[in-house]
């Protein structure tokens, strides 16, 4: 999701530097929820693999 994340971003800002403003501000702000969307599903990902992680520590113990 990031390597989409930064396609957009990219490709916004390329567009910007063209003089197509609207569009590529579009393309960026696309970027910048990916972003926030990839870094909210890590959070997630990573509690549930500490909680899964102890888990199985205590099931070993």
């Amino acid at each position: 999701m990031l390597k989409w994340a930064v396609i957009f971003l990219v490709v916004g800002l390329v567009m910007g530097a063209l003089g197509f403003g609207g569009i590529g501000g579009t393309f960026v702000g696309i970027a910048q929820v990916l972003f926030f969307v990839a870094i909210a599903v890590f959070v997630v990902l990573l509690v549930l693999g500490l909680l899964a992680g102890k888990g199985v520590k205590n099931a070993l113990d």
